[in-house]
């Protein structure tokens, strides 16, 4: 994963970090240590706790945790809507009239249907002293269990001074006479931030204290919020919604530590550039295949699979204990697309 001079100018050293994964099959998680220091781990707790595997939590270069801790592990101030926003996850809203995206055990399964994303490997860990890589298998059951789809995922991870990257590939096949992923406004690839990254507001909302106990907020008190959105356009704050780019970066700070989270989409992915599903309160996503939901009717995709036809989603998120600027991320992109 080599990046150009340019590329790394403005993150720190231009050495590649040694990089760990270590294996828990105890407490079903891998995790993932840079230059040392914990950086993240694939979690897959079984559907009965979490729908889908995910990124948990996620820690910057610096030692500060950037997703948001409930449901999972509370922490006081953060908001409680959305129980399917964990850490770093890919999935959609609708595949076959199933709904993976929305699915928890927060919801009445009676009242609609939902899929779930079921771990089913490890295939590949591997260390390096420049990169590790972990290569994962998961099933896409409908809500009667019925396979619908076959995931393989290739994360790649890697470190130079102030950044961390993960490179994403997800392969998903269809093992249905056809699978139908219709436009819809919530997917695909995402991350939940915490409070301190989201962007400020001032409507009503509710948020939990450090028991995790619920409490309404008439007032939002935006103190330490500092969150905002630009993307590779130029297009800041929450106008990225809806918007095409090929990047969208997430600049905040928590106590004294500049931070940015940023996704890069890659030119073989359907649908290049995609629409960002950015949100707000904290939701950063990248969406290709909700175009009609997206760009208000202007375009549509109706994406479809038949059985044995595969799809793979790439994406490039960063990770770094600085604000990036827009031609260091323009060069990451750069070097991302002329990647498989």
């Amino acid at each position: 994963m080599a990046l150009t001079a340019v590329a790394l100018a403005g993150t720190g050293s231009a050495f590649a970090q040694k990089v760990d994964l270590v294996r828990n099959d105890k407490d079903k998680k891998v995790e993932v240590k840079i230059d040392g220091k914990p950086f993240t781990a694939y979690y897959y707790p079984g559907e009965q706790k979490l729908k889908k595997a995910v990124l948990y939590p996620v820690i910057t270069p610096k030692g500060t945790v950037i997703t948001r801790g409930w449901p999972l592990d509370p922490r006081a101030g953060e908001r409680v809507d959305h129980p399917h926003h964990v850490g770093i996850w890919l999935n959609y809203e609708d595949v076959n009239g199933n709904d993976y995206w929305n699915n928890s055990d927060a919801v009445n399964h009676e009242k609609r249907a939902y899929g779930t994303i079921i771990h089913t490997g490890i295939t590949s860990v591997k260390s390096g002293k420049d990169k590790g890589e972990l290569t994962v298998t998961a099933d896409w059951v409908d809500k009667n269990g019925t396979l619908t789809l076959k995931e393989v995922t290739k994360y790649t991870f890697s470190g130079k001074g102030d950044s961390r990257i993960i490179d994403r590939a997800t392969t998903l096949t269809a093992v249905l006479p056809e699978v139908n992923m219709p436009d819809v406004k919530d997917g695909m690839y995402a991350i939940r931030v915490g409070r301190e990254l989201e962007l400020p507001s001032t409507k009503p909302e509710i948020f939990t204290d450090a028991n995790g106990i619920a409490t309404k907020v008439p007032v939002m008190n935006n103190e330490g919020v500092t969150g905002n959105y630009r993307n590779s356009n130029g297009v800041e704050g929450e106008a990225v919604w809806g918007k095409r780019a090929i990047w969208c970066n997430l600049t905040g700070k928590i106590k004294d530590e500049n931070i940015s989270v940023a996704m890069i989409d890659h030119p073989k992915n359907v649908g290049y550039p995609a629409y960002w599903h950015a949100r707000g309160y904290g939701l950063f996503a990248v969406n290709p295949l909700g175009m009609k939901a997206l760009s208000d009717g202007k375009e549509t995709l109706n994406f479809k699979l038949k059985k044995g036809e595969s799809t793979t989603f790439r994406y490039r998120m960063v990770i770094a204990s600085e604000h990036l600027k827009d031609a260091t991320l323009n060069d990451l992109a750069a070097a991302y697309a002329k990647t498989e």
